[in-house]
């Protein structure tokens, strides 16, 4: 009786064990296309003013280097938004990301030198 029991736990844990491996490699998998994705999109978002027939081969070539294929691109003035896909095991995730110019806020803006926001408190109060 004992056996059966030892030989029912082992495989109740080489079960749980292949669905956290699972899970890991599907995790890998969706973090390599983020990565892929994010630097295909800066890419072409360095390239959009050279059009979007550079911007997405720049795009292209920096996505096949991280071993994704660019699913997806677009460029609109100066914004590019893409999409890679990376085959990892029996998983293919697609990620979406869009890159453009930093935008900074303006002398109005919400900086620190808006007018309309309060100062900011110190430890004891306002100064």
């Amino acid at each position: 009786m004992a056996t059966v029991w030892v030989a029912l736990t082992v495989a109740t844990l080489c079960s749980v064990c292949a669905v956290i491996l699972a899970f890991g490699q599907a995790v890998a998998a969706r973090h390599r296309a983020g990565g892929a994705a994010d630097l295909a999109a800066l890419a072409a978002a360095d390239r959009a003013l050279q059009g979007p027939g550079a911007a997405c081969a720049a795009a292209r070539r920096v996505a096949g280097a991280q071993g994704a294929l660019l699913v997806r691109c677009s460029v609109r003035g100066e914004i590019a938004d893409v999409t890679a896909r990376v085959v990892f095991g029996p998983y293919a995730p697609q990620v979406r990301s869009r890159a453009g110019p930093p935008v900074l806020p303006g002398p109005t803006g919400p900086g620190l030198t808006d007018p309309a926001l309060p100062a900011p408190a110190g430890p004891w109060g306002p100064p």
